[in-house]
């Protein structure tokens, strides 16, 4: 079957063997570009299996599913405790990281991995239920209160998916974005673009110092930060001013049980809720064919890219 592996920095299409053995066969009908991605080619790590993490697809007897594509080891401390994000595994656990991914015609995944889908989620939008199950995960961890705002800093997919969330639940999300097309959908889900004076709560989903300075500079004395970014290039915090304003650095990353069940069940039913988050988000559709040309309208902002997704 046809997969997208990377070698020397590079996209490839190749011919693998499909996949056999233990677990759960997923026909994958969407495999969303996540930034992960474009930063673990870029840096040049050396990821010798398929890619895609953010994957929907479909049973052998045609129930729709999305995945949640870790395999934690089940028996670590922290998965003892229940906290199977924070696996000691680490990344060795990720399906498209050093498991094979779902940017592929099938895939194989353990039992527990499987999502099924609400009525009337469409396979082909699914793939956002992972990034999404990211936002809940982290919005979770903080304390949103109805009559308060929040900022969010960063207006690509996981910024998005996270003002899609919050927004019912805080009184306006003010959504720092750069680029065009991030604002418009922005506004599609509710939030309003620009932030000014000083928020309880800022979430931080850009990845860079200067967005770590910024969302301190918003937070207001004894407010709290998101870290929902992952910071490939490190991070200089501007420590006098986090420490002068008391204020508290909370970091999140994946997914992992919630008060309701799962965080990806949670996303499943919020995007089966309400299609604008797909409407929104999902800006390209390609198959998988022209995942060389997907890869690089991904990594282009100026395209109006947001969430490009393939199509397998």
């Amino acid at each position: 079957m046809k997969a997208v592996r990377t070698q020397g920095g590079r996209v490839q299409l190749v011919e693998v063997p499909r996949p056999s053995g233990d677990g759960v066969r997923v026909r994958i009908r969407s495999a969303g570009i996540c930034s992960s991605d474009l930063h673990l080619i870029a840096g040049g790590w050396p990821v010798a299996s398929t890619l895609g993490h953010e994957v929907a697809g479909e049973l052998a007897d045609g129930t729709p599913v999305a995945v949640e594509p870790v395999a934690p080891c089940g028996h670590c401390d922290q998965c003892q405790l229940g906290s199977y994000a924070l696996c000691r595994l680490g990344p060795q656990m990720i399906h498209g990281v050093a498991r094979d991914g779902g940017m592929a015609e099938e895939m194989l995944v353990p039992e527990r991995c499987i999502v099924r889908l609400p009525t009337g989620l469409d396979t082909r939008d699914a793939c956002l239920v992972e990034p999404l199950a990211c936002a809940a995960h982290g919005l979770g961890r903080v304390q949103l209160r109805r009559s308060e705002p929040i900022a969010i800093i960063g207006a690509g997919p996981l910024g998005l998916c996270t003002a899609a969330l919050a927004r019912p639940h805080v009184r306006e999300v003010a959504l720092v974005a750069r680029h065009d097309a991030q604002k418009i959908a922005g506004e599609r889900l509710g939030a309003r673009i620009g932030a000014e004076g000083e928020y309880p709560v800022v979430i931080e989903c850009a990845g860079t110092t200067e967005a770590m300075e910024h969302a301190v500079r918003l937070c207001r004395p004894g407010g709290t930060i998101l870290m929902l970014a992952a910071y490939w290039g490190g991070l200089a915090l501007p420590a006098f001013e986090f420490g002068l304003k008391g204020l508290t650095l909370v970091a999140s990353s994946l997914y992992d049980h919630c008060s309701v069940g799962r965080d990806v069940d949670v996303a499943a039913a919020v995007l089966a809720a309400n299609p604008q988050i797909a409407a929104a988000i999902i800006t390209h559709r390609l198959p998988l064919a022209e995942a060389v040309e997907a890869f690089r309208i991904a990594g282009d902002r100026r395209t109006g890219a947001i969430k490009v997704v393939l199509e397998p």
